[in-house]
């Protein structure tokens, strides 16, 4: 054994800070950490989120709503800043016990409907308007599929690799070699999968491909963790085609932008459409 190998306890305390960007605000707690009302703005559907890819999967939803015509999907988007520790705020962890974004609150509800965790966001405003979900059986088992394998695979992207090659305090050979394994075998599937069709469910755009893009979308484009060249996402023609035509789509332009707070295009909240128009249009 090596002498800096580390040995755990027999029983694990906490005792330190674990280290890295995110370590003043990580805690092996739930619960609020002070008290803090949410805003709450005209429209029915109330979004307190972030534009990290699970921040975006939702406003992107929301946008997409909109485009096709169904007006019930307006919504006020409210930042919720994890940096800061908004997300340990009373009326945050009211909505999501979970203390993470997105969480949307419906008020068209009686009482008001909680919904947390990004896919079940996605799936109820799916099956609320009715869109973005095959109605065929095949085609919407196949598209829940897809939303239930991106919820599972995302941890290793995000928590794994990404923590490990980008934002843990010590890069170490063995994390990152198993994490950019793992992630290059998820790239697999998703590439072998959109050989098939052009989209995740079949012929059809669903909650599959808005739920899968932000994270595999956004890693074959290089916008996130910088990791394009060492992963050589270019091997994945198929998940970059993919990529392209869904960051053609107005509404996937408009829904990154939302609680956006860092780049040339910032949107740090959305009220009304008109919010968006000159970022896109500019």
């Amino acid at each position: 054994m090596a002498s800096d190998e580390y040995t755990p306890p027999a029983v694990w305390t906490w005792n330190k800070e674990s280290g890295g960007r995110f370590a003043s605000i990580n805690r092996p707690i739930a619960g609020p950490t002070h008290d803090a009302e949410l805003p709450v703005g005209e429209h029915p559907l109330q979004l307190y989120s972030l534009a990290t890819p699970n921040g975006v999967k939702v406003t992107v939803m929301l946008e997409e709503l909109l485009a096709a015509g169904h007006a019930g999907a307006e919504y006020d988007a409210w930042l919720i800043d994890i940096n800061r520790g908004d997300q340990f705020g009373s009326g945050f962890v009211a909505i999501n016990p979970n203390s993470k974004i997105p969480a949307l609150l419906d008020r068209s509800a009686s009482p008001p409907q909680r919904v947390f965790e990004s896919g079940s966001i996605l799936l109820y405003l799916a099956e609320k308007f009715g869109a973005f979900l095959p109605e065929a059986p095949a085609e919407r088992t196949e598209a829940l599929s897809w939303l239930f394998w991106q919820m599972g695979s995302a941890p290793y992207l995000g928590g794994g690799f990404g923590h490990f090659y980008r934002y843990a305090p010590t890069r170490l050979e063995y994390p990152i070699d198993r994490f950019a394994m793992e992630t290059k075998r998820q790239l697999d599937v998703l590439d072998r999968r959109l050989a098939e069709q052009p989209y995740l469910a079949g012929s059809e755009y669903s909650i599959a491909d808005i739920a899968v893009w932000p994270w595999y979308g956004a890693l074959v484009k290089g916008l996130v963790y910088d990791a394009a060249e060492f992963l050589s996402v270019h091997e994945y023609e198929n998940v970059i085609r993919w990529t392209d035509a869904i960051a053609a789509r107005p509404a996937a332009q408009r829904g990154r932008l939302v609680n956006k707070v860092w780049g040339q295009k910032q949107l740090k909240e959305r009220h009304a459409a008109s919010d968006l128009d000159a970022l896109v249009d500019g």
